[in-house]
C-alpha cells in the first residue's frame, strides 16, 4: 500500500470530516437551525484544513447555508438528505459542473501547448495525453521538444514518446525554442499529424523571461489549447500558479497531476473557482494510461465519500474481456468457479489500477472501517498466484479437493507459509459463496463483506440507474467505432 504523505493525509481528512458532518445530520430525525450551523462550521473547517482558498470556502459555505436554511428544507421530508444533496450540487458547480472537452481546430493540426513549473509532471503528462488521444481518437500526434534549458529534458521526452510510439521533433539545446516550434509546425503539416503537443520549458517559479518565451510561442503557434499542468499536492500554491499563468497567457484549461491515493479535490475546488478555467484532466499514477477526463460530479461524490461508480464502471468495461466476464458470472451462479477462473479475474482486476483505489470508488467505502482492515499489499497478488501455480491442473479445476496434505505440498512448492495457503483457500471459498449469492440476487453476502455498508435504497438505485445509462452509452460508442 502507498505511504501517504502529509498533504495526502490532509485531503483524506477532508473526506473523513465531511462524511462525519453529513452522518451526524442523517442520524437526526429533525434538523434544526443550530444543527445546520454546526454542520456548516464542520464543513468550513474541513475545507480550510484541506488548503482550499479562503474566499472560495467563505462563498461556498454561504451559498450552502442560504439554500439549506429555507423552511422548505428544514421542515420538509428527509432534511438531512436534502442538505447532503445541496452540498454535493454546490461542490459540483464549484468545480465546473460538467467535463470540458479539448478545444479542436477546424483544420489539422490541433495545437496543444503544455505549460507549467518544473516538477509538476509536464513532460509525463504530455505523454499521457498523447496516448489518450491515440486510444480515444486513433490520432497521430507529434511532440515538439521546446524545453532547451532543463538537463535531459529532450531525452526524457524522447523516452516517453518511444514508450507510446509517438514521433518527436527536436533540434537540440542550442536553438531558440521559438524557432524549434516554427520548424516543428511545418513538419507536422507536411506529415499530416492531427495533433501537435508542444512541451515547453518550466521554471522553479514564474518569472518574466519564462513568460516572454511562452508568449512568443503562443503568438507563433496559435495553440487551440494552453494546458497548465499543476501538482495537486502543492495545495494553495497550485492555485497561485494557475492564476499567475492565466494572467499572462490566458490558459484554456488545467491538468492536475499527483491526484492519486487520497488526494481529494482541495486544489481542484480552488482552481476552477479562482481562475474560472476548467480542469480538463487529472493524472493518477505514473503509468502512461493514468490520465482521466475530469468529471466534477464524480469528484464531488468522491469528496463526500459517496463513491465514483461511473469511473469504476468505465475502468471495468475498458479492461474486462466481456466474454470472459460472462463465463465467470455463469460459473459463479453454478458454483463451478475454479482457481483458473480466479487467476483470469485477478489479471483483469490488476489492469484497472490499485485495488484500494477501486474499492474507494464504491459508495460508502472511502472511509469504511472494513476497508481499513484489508491488507492491500500488491505483493499479495504475486503470492496468491505462486500458490495457484503450484497446484496440479486437477486441483485448479476442483477447489474442493484441497485436503491438508495437498495444502502442505502447495506451501512447500510456492515457498509460502501453510497458514497463508489456508487463508487464501478460505478467502477463495468465501468469495465464491458470496458471488454465488450476489449472482442469484441475494446481496446479503456483499453487505456482510462491507460491514453492512452496501449502498441500498435511494443511493443504490441511483448508482444502478447511472450504471445502466452509462453501459448503454458505451455500447453505442463501441458500435460507432466498429462502423468506422
Amino acid at each position: 500500500m502507498k505511504l501517504l504523505g502529509e498533504k495526502h493525509m490532509a485531503f483524506e481528512g477532508l473526506t473523513e470530516r465531511l462524511q462525519k458532518a453529513m452522518e451526524k445530520l442523517r442520524r437526526k430525525p429533525k434538523v434544526t437551525e443550530a444543527d445546520l450551523r454546526e454542520t456548516m462550521r464542520e464543513i468550513r473547517l474541513a475545507l480550510l484544513e484541506a488548503d482550499v482558498n479562503f474566499k472560495v470556502v467563505k462563498d461556498f459555505v454561504k451559498t450552502v447555508r442560504e439554500k439549506a436554511a429555507g423552511a422548505e428544507v428544514l421542515k420538509g421530508l428527509n432534511p438531512a438528505q436534502q442538505i447532503v444533496k445541496i452540498v454535493n450540487d454546490e461542490l459540483t458547480e464549484m468545480m465546473g459542473e460538467t467535463a470540458t472537452p479539448l478545444n479542436k481546430s477546424a483544420h489539422i493540426p490541433t495545437v496543444i501547448m503544455m505549460v507549467g513549473l518544473q516538477g509538476a509532471g509536464k513532460t509525463t503528462t504530455a505523454g499521457k495525453l498523447a496516448k489518450h488521444l491515440k486510444k480515444e481518437e486513433n490520432a497521430r500526434p507529434l511532440f515538439i521538444a521546446a524545453d532547451v534549458y532543463r538537463p535531459a529534458a529532450i531525452t526524457q521526452l524522447q523516452q516517453v514518446a518511444a514508450s507510446i510510439d509517438v514521433p518527436v521533433f527536436e533540434m537540440g539545446t542550442d536553438v531558440d525554442p521559438v524557432e524549434i516550434v516554427r520548424q516543428g509546425m511545418e513538419v507536422a503539416k507536411e506529415k499530416h499529424n492531427d495533433y501537435v503537443i508542444i512541451d515547453t520549458a518550466g521554471r522553479l517559479q514564474i518569472d518574466e523571461q519564462l513568460m516572454e518565451e511562452l508568449a512568443k510561442i503562443k503568438e507563433l503557434a496559435k495553440p487551440d489549447e494552453i494546458l497548465l499542468v499543476v501538482d495537486a499536492m502543492t495545495g494553495q500554491n497550485a492555485v497561485n500558479t494557475a492564476q499567475g499563468f492565466d494572467d499572462q497567457l490566458d490558459i484554456t484549461g488545467v491538468v492536475l497531476t499527483k491526484l492519486d491515493g487520497d488526494t481529494r479535490g482541495g486544489a481542484a475546488m480552488s482552481i476552477r473557482a479562482v481562475t474560472g478555467k476548467p480542469i480538463k484532466f487529472v493524472g493518477e499514477g505514473e503509468k502512461m494510461d493514468n490520465l482521466d477526463v475530469f468529471h466534477p460530479d464524480r469528484m464531488a461524490s468522491r469528496i463526500l465519500g459517496m463513491g465514483d461508480m461511473m469511473t469504476l464502471i468505465e475502468k471495468a468495461q475498458e479492461n474486462f474481456d466481456q466474454e470472459q466476464a460472462t463465463q465467470a458470472m455463469a460459473k459463479m451462479k453454478e458454483n463451478s468457479f475454479d482457481f483458473n477462473d480466479f487467476l483470469d479475474q485477478m489479471d483483469q482486476i490488476t489492469k484497472m489500477g490499485p485495488l484500494e483505489d477501486l474499492l474507494k470508488m464504491m459508495p460508502g467505502m472511502a472511509n469504511n472501517p472494513a476497508l481499513q482492515n484489508i491488507n492491500l499489499d500488491p505483493k499479495q497478488f504475486a503470492h496468491i498466484k505462486a500458490i495457484i501455480y503450484s497446484m496440479t491442473p486437477e486441483e485448479r479445476e476442483n477447489p474442493d479437493m484441497m485436503n491438508p496434505s495437498r495444502r502442505r505440498r502447495l506451501a512447500a512448492g510456492s515457498g509460502r507459509p501453510i497458514v497463508e495457503v489456508n487463508r487464501m483457500i478460505k478467502q477463495f471459498n468465501q468469495m465464491r459463496k458470496m458471488m454465488r449469492q450476489v449472482t442469484n440476487g441475494n446481496l446479503s453476502g456483499m453487505e456482510n463483506l462491507m460491514g453492512g455498508q452496501m449502498p441500498g435504497g435511494r443511493l443504490g438505485k441511483l448508482a444502478m440507474n447511472r450504471m445502466a445509462r452509462q453501459m448503454k452509452k458505451n455500447k453505442k460508442k463501441r458500435l460507432k467505432k466498429k462502423k468506422r
